[in-house]
C-alpha cells in the first residue's frame, strides 16, 4: 500500500478561552473508510444547534440550573458521537492498520482515546 501524507489542522480552546491552532502531517499506510459519516455530521449539527440555543439562554439570563442541564445534554451528545467515531475507526481503520503492521496508527488511536476519556 502507498503511504498517504495528509496535513491536519487542529484548533484547541484552552480553559481560559485562548484559541490555539497548529498543523502537522500524518503519513498513513491505509485509507480511511467511514460508514457513519452522515450520521456523525447529523449528530454534530444537532449538538451545535443545541449549544447555540444554550448560548442564547445565557445571554437571556436564564436560570443556571437550566443551563447546566442543557450543557449536560450537549456533553452526552458529543460523547456519544465520539463513541460512534471510535467504533467506526476500530472496525475499519484500525483493522487495516493491524493487517498492514501500521503501528503509528495504533499509537495515534491510543493517544486519541486517552484524550477523549479525560
Amino acid at each position: 500500500m502507498e503511504k498517504k501524507e495528509a496535513l491536519h489542522t487542529h484548533v484547541h480552546v484552552l480553559e481560559d478561552g485562548t484559541v490555539v491552532e497548529h498543523a502537522h502531517s500524518h503519513a498513513h499506510s491505509h485509507t480511511h473508510t467511514h460508514e457513519n459519516t452522515k450520521a456523525v455530521l447529523n449528530r454534530l449539527s444537532r449538538a451545535i444547534g443545541h449549544l447555540e440555543s444554550i448560548r442564547k439562554m445565557v445571554e437571556e439570563g436564564r436560570d443556571c440550573s437550566e443551563v447546566l442541564i442543557q450543557l449536560s445534554a450537549v456533553k452526552s451528545a458529543i460523547n456519544n458521537t465520539g463513541k460512534v467515531i471510535l467504533q467506526d475507526h476500530i472496525q475499519h481503520c484500525l483493522v487495516d492498520a493491524i493487517e498492514s503492521g501500521d503501528m503509528e496508527t495504533i499509537q495515534e488511536l491510543n493517544k486519541a482515546i486517552d484524550r477523549f476519556i479525560k
